[in-house]
């Protein structure tokens, strides 16, 4: 075993662990987990605890009969996080068994394969999610509409059209009045338990509660500003340019209210493991996720691109590093 060599003194010491913000995200996530269960009922709560469970579950698995570790992970909170950012891009109707596949693939591919947590190169619930995407098109984009409580609305929901497919119909008719199907902002910023249509995957019914998570992690300083600002900041630019050239594109409030937008920029994108560590480039990385990500949604075939953007970026993440890197305390520039 290597020697631990500890540097001179001064030494800077911080309350800070894993465990610590792992669990202050889990806290952040509480609004938009009740407002899920408000607003789906028990197919919100099928999916979120299969989800968790199953994580927790692969990873304690994973770790103990392949990895052979003598201690498990499972207490880190890290497996918690990745089940409920699964389950939250997820329909509230979905089958058990599609959920355990998500699952593993999260945490078996997306996480353990390179090393557990701290080593993975992107972020285990969109690899989940980009999996069930690919494998099951179907049941991955069939939207139940909020308010169907009970054991009918898992089993037989009904389902409508959300307003990313609404704005894609928009796109692909050159029919600005399509737009008009649209709920109204405030309705999608603060939810709607009893609209009539399709609000998508279970953490994308309610704005506001999104933005109550990513005060609290600000205030606690669990993350900084830049990543979610930056995306927003693009796709409201971008969106708004569009918008003004050709009304056939939403505009940039509803763009960034509708679909996975929030939820990807404040709890996605943030992860700390595959986003970049300097403030500017958090920023590129920001910016280009928002690009992409009005770009799939206009220009692509699905009408959502939150999730592919964050994992395009991820693989991005050590060359905005290497760009971005600061200079060494005391490093000695040549002279010319």
């Amino acid at each position: 075993m290597a020697n631990l060599i500890v540097s001179l003194s001064p030494h800077a010491h911080g309350t800070d662990s894993v465990e610590k913000n792992m669990y202050g995200v889990i806290i952040a996530l509480i609004p938009a987990l009740i407002v899920s269960f408000l607003y789906f009922g028990l197919g919100s709560l099928i999916v979120c605890a299969t989800s968790v469970a199953a994580c927790l579950l692969f990873e304690w698995a994973i770790t103990k009969y392949i990895l052979r570790r003598e201690r498990t992970t499972i207490t880190d909170g890290s497996a918690i996080i990745t089940g409920l950012l699964l389950s939250f891009n997820l329909p509230s109707n979905l089958p058990i068994w599609i959920i355990l596949i998500g699952a593993l693939v999260a945490i078996g591919v997306g996480k353990m394969t390179f090393g557990g947590l701290g080593n993975n190169p992107f972020n285990p619930a969109l690899v989940g999610r980009a999996f069930l995407l690919v494998s099951f098109p179907v049941q991955m984009t069939t939207w139940p509409t909020v308010g169907q409580l009970g054991i009918e609305g898992y089993i037989d929901a009904q389902t409508e059209a959300t307003p990313l497919s609404v704005m894609k119909t928009a796109i692909k008719t050159g029919d600005a009045s399509v737009l008009d199907r649209l709920p109204d902002s405030l309705q999608m910023f603060l939810g709607n338990p009893d609209a009539a249509y399709g609000a998508g995957c279970l953490g994308e019914v309610c704005g506001a509660a999104l933005v109550l998570g990513l005060l609290f992690m600000l205030w606690k300083k669990i993350i900084t500003w830049h990543i979610p600002v930056s995306i927003v900041a693009t796709v409201f630019i971008l969106s708004g340019i569009m918008h003004a050239v050709n009304p056939v594109y939403a505009n940039p409030v509803a763009e960034i209210l509708s679909g996975g937008l929030l939820l990807g920029a404040i709890f996605m994108a943030t992860d700390y493991v595959t986003s970049p560590m300097t403030a500017k480039g958090q920023i590129i990385y920001g910016i280009c996720i928002g690009f992409l990500t009005l770009m799939i949604r206009d220009f692509g075939a699905y009408p959502e691109g939150m999730s592919f953007a964050i994992l395009i970026m991820n693989a991005f993440t050590p060359l905005i590093n290497n760009y971005c890197k600061p200079k060494r305390f005391g490093e000695v520039t040549a002279k010319n």
